[in-house]
């Protein structure tokens, strides 16, 4: 997935110029970055005008984007960006590691090299991220990186669950991540950084079972920080008798 000014600007940079195609990379970043907040209402109107399309074919990505997870859809309702409640996320800490351990077993044995040079970029432009401190950039690429990874097990069936759960993982990242960096959490991104190098080594060395360790660690640690964000600690308050 593009950074936000490399996608926002090609409009004005190529031609001809796919307004549609372009419309539908920016409002993914926009779910993705929490610009546009779960729940929230996509104004078709208004994207008509921003980016120079009639609404036939802005109504028609609608329902593509919706078949993809990222909106809900409803008859004689606005589009909302899809919800996260208790729910949807109990469900999503529940398949995760199913999904993601599944891909990714399966990208150790059917990847290309082609493939995995572009998973290699990728993770150099998330550890750049993770360096700048782009908050941004950082949620944008490790979801593009899983989503590499995805595309590395060649499996059909697999990839639409994982392109749902990593719209949601995406959004929770970007809730606890926006926070000024603590140095338990700087640890955690170079733990979460070794991780995808370890897990492009296992890829290359076709190594199913280790990747699957890997990433179970790798999903355990993103776990464990959602539900600190979700349920921190209590304050502590002096009671007086």
């Amino acid at each position: 997935m593009m950074a936000t000014k490399e996608l926002e600007s090609q409009a004005s940079s190529e031609l001809p110029v796919d307004r549609k195609a372009v419309l539908g990379e920016a409002l993914r970043r926009r779910i993705l970055s929490m610009e546009l907040a779960p729940g929230a209402v996509v104004d078709e109107l208004a994207l008509c005008d921003e980016f120079g399309l009639s609404r036939p074919p802005v109504r028609e990505l609608m329902r593509q984007m919706a078949a993809e997870g990222y909106i809900d859809l409803e008859a004689n309702r606005a589009a909302r960006v899809s919800s996260m409640n208790y729910q949807s996320l109990r469900s999503f800490f529940l398949a995760a590691p199913l999904i993601y351990i599944a891909t990714t077993q399966l990208a150790a044995t059917h990847a290309t090299p082609s493939e995995i040079a572009e998973l290699k970029r990728i993770q150099e432009c998330f550890r750049e991220a993770i360096e700048e401190k782009d908050v941004e950039k950082r949620v944008l690429y490790n979801d593009e990186f899983h989503l590499q990874i995805g595309r590395m097990a060649h499996n059909a069936y697999l990839m639409p669950s994982l392109q749902r759960l990593l719209i949601d993982h995406a959004r929770l990242g970007k809730i606890f991540y926006r926070h000024p960096t603590t140095v338990d959490m700087q640890e955690d991104l170079e733990l979460a950084t070794r991780q995808h190098d370890e897990m492009i080594s296992a890829i290359e060395n076709h190594d199913p079972a280790l990747v699957g360790d890997i990433v179970r660690a790798h999903f355990e640690l993103s776990r464990r920080r959602m539900s600190e964000y979700a349920a921190p600690e209590g304050l502590e308050v002096a009671l007086k008798y």
